[in-house]
């Protein structure tokens, strides 16, 4: 059936569907979050490396910047072809998946696993650079500060408040509209406005060679993340979907090339070198517009985009995980949504290992960016290289074009993501290169376990027809009182056989009498078994009687009180909670806890049993 109406036109729950999916315009705010904010620290990462060397190394950060925007093209028409051929959202791990096979895309989502996380910390960690570069009073308190945002983050997303594409529009158009404004400026001025005096040169400088730039490339590198955003997300646009996401994809394409190229020229213009305390981005804007409003205002616009591209983390983590759990990959709680409809254990999960990052580096930028593109270039790779094999298989007219351009892209990309890992190493990379195969390891063992869970349960095959069983039902009792009562009561809907099961001390004789006393006056229709333990245990004795009951079917109904108040619950001894896991350990029978919820006091209405609350007969402890 589908939503057209008899004239072929759309039915209007179709039309007002299609109005919620984004636009060109919403696609490019809301997806390219991650790519545009790059522009903050990637062509940082350039100079940093390349100011070893010297100021005379400096004057190669455009050509390397030049050099990235070439591999932002390829990837750009390479991602096209991704949203072309898989119009279902076209990530790495379903790409490899789909053409690569199980385990490889077990490291697609293990890379991308740590894209997200590093996502959320270079993002906070570079945002409050910004800050701090405005504000230079609040640099010693960096780490504080990162983490305050990582709490304000995910407390907002632990509530659920979802924002629209809408509402992104405007600070990615402002912050895009900062950056034109900058370099448009930067571009007409001699000199720079204000330049930030830098401190002696640190180290021993190096000769500018091959090593050196592709390091410099592979740090810059880390501007392309984001890019294939909009390509997993396909099924968000509106029709025609994969048109519009074309569309999107190379405006993002040329709009981040733009500016990398632009910020690279003022750069070198300005003569800027790398600050303690001060970001790039912060000197080149300080170089164009001084010290005044506009300077503030793209400082500001930084930290609120950074801050959006953090968010966005916790959007796309927890949905990956959601599917890698659906896969039998991650535990299936991760697949489970909260009352306000979040994934609450991604979100934590995705905070918990952002502040661990954040703890580790001091909110250090510089550190966190290195280790950013070495996952996200195996994420560029696999995918690519899946591409290529999807071009294989299905031979399309004009697919060798197409393969070639993603061959291409997966060798750039791989060589990226080998240059950065092998320079960073020592320097961190190891967290990175270690933390992938323990994770690929790590969903390998959940996905076998999974197996041999559903083998037992048979999930793949039809089971044999239900059919009753005699069922014995066991209920441990300490008095005769309206507990008990409940207790038997539900006893005799369980099974057809109810056997009281009760633990005397031999030392209490006169407790065990009074109780069989009582018992035989109430007379219920339950046999009672008496357990003497010399040792006044509890739980042991009914477990050893449990596994001699020799039924094959057989429950263990467990009465317990559930205080009117919670501060209550200090004053029960828990045997419940304790007797209920000692028997799900140690035998195979059902276990059943009945919870007898203590209230006001109420008038005996008859026929209303269930609802009347009784004194206990003795000053025993509660249940």
């Amino acid at each position: 059936m589908t939503r057209d109406g008899a004239d072929g036109s759309r039915a209007p729950g179709a039309h007002r569907e299609e109005r919620d999916r984004l636009s060109v315009t919403g696609g490019l705010a809301a997806l390219s979050l991650d790519a545009m904010s790059s522009v903050a620290y990637g062509p940082e990462a350039i100079v940093i490396v390349l100011a070893a060397a010297g100021g005379t190394a400096l004057g190669y950060t455009l050509p390397v910047t030049l050099a990235i925007a070439g591999l932002l093209a390829v990837l750009t028409i390479s991602y096209r072809q991704v949203i072309a051929a898989f119009p279902q959202g076209g990530g790495a791990y379903g790409v490899s998946r789909a053409y690569l096979g199980r385990r490889t895309s077990l490291v697609a989502g293990a890379s991308l696993i740590v894209d997200y996380v590093l996502n959320v910390a270079v993002s906070i960690a570079a945002g409050v650079a910004a800050l701090t570069s405005a504000f230079p009073a609040l640099h010693p308190y960096t780490p504080g500060l990162c983490l305050a945002v990582l709490v304000a983050i995910t407390a907002v997303n632990l509530r659920g408040i979802a924002h629209s594409a809408r509402l992104l529009i405007a600070p990615t158009v402002v912050f895009v509209l900062s950056i034109v404004a900058v370099i448009v400026v930067g571009l007409f001025r001699d000199h720079p406005v204000v330049v930030a005096h830098a401190g002696a040169q640190a180290g021993t400088l190096r000769t500018v060679g091959t090593l050196l730039l592709l390091r410099a490339f592979a740090n810059g590198c880390a501007a392309l993340t984001g890019v294939e955003a909009i390509a997993n997300a396909v099924p968000s646009f509106r029709r025609p979907r994969v048109r519009r996401a074309q569309r999107a994809e190379v405006a993002l394409g040329a709009t981040l090339g733009l500016m990398l190229i632009g910020i690279a020229t003022l750069i070198g213009r300005f003569h800027i070198r790398p600050v303690r305390g001060v970001t790039i981005l912060s000197q080149v804007t300080a170089g164009s517009f001084g010290h005044g409003v506009g300077y503030y205002v793209v400082q500001f616009a930084t930290v609120l985009l950074l801050a959006l591209a953090a968010n966005t983390s916790f959007g796309g983590m927890p949905v990956l995980a959601r599917l890698l759990a659906k896969d039998n990959n991650l535990p299936h709680l991760f697949a489970l949504r909260a009352e306000r409809q979040v994934h609450r254990y991604g979100i934590l999960f995705l905070a918990g290992t952002a502040a661990l990052l954040l703890i580790g580096t001091a909110g250090d930028m510089n550190t966190l960016v290195p280790l950013f593109a070495i996952g996200v270039f195996v994420g560029f790779t696999l995918s690519q290289a899946g591409m290529v094999r999807h071009w294989w298989l299905d031979r399309p007219r004009g697919w060798r074009p197409r393969a070639a351009l993603n061959g291409l892209g997966a060798l750039l990309t791989g060589i990226a993501a080998v240059v950065v890992a092998a320079t960073k190493f020592t320097e961190g990379g190891w967290l990175i290169v270690v933390a992938l195969p323990l994770i690929v390891l790590l969903m390998s063992r959940v996905h076998r376990a999974y197996g041999r869970i559903g083998e037992r349960l048979e999930l793949n095959r039809t089971p044999a027809r239900p059919r009753r069983r005699r069922a014995v039902v066991l209920v441990p009792v300490e008095g005769v009182d309206r507990l008990t009562y409940e207790a038997l009561s539900a006893a005799f809907s369980l099974g057809e056989r109810v056997v009281a099961v009760h633990v005397a001390h031999p030392d209490e004789p006169e407790d065990t009498m009074r109780f069989v006393e009582a018992w035989h006056r109430w007379a219920p229709d339950a046999d009672l078994v008496l357990l003497n333990d010399p040792h006044r245990r509890l739980v042991e004795p009914i477990v050893e009687y449990v596994r001699g009951v020799g039924e094959p079917h057989v429950f263990v109904l467990i009465p317990e009180v559930e205080p009117a108040h919670v501060w209550q619950r200090v004053l029960q001894n828990q045997r419940g909670a304790v007797l209920a896991h000692a028997l799900r350990r140690d035998t195979d029978v059902v276990v059943c806890r009945l919870r007898f919820r203590l209230g006001p006091r109420q008038t005996h209405v008859p026929g209303d049993e269930a609802r009347q609350i009784v004194r206990m007969p003795d000053a025993r402890t509660p249940h």
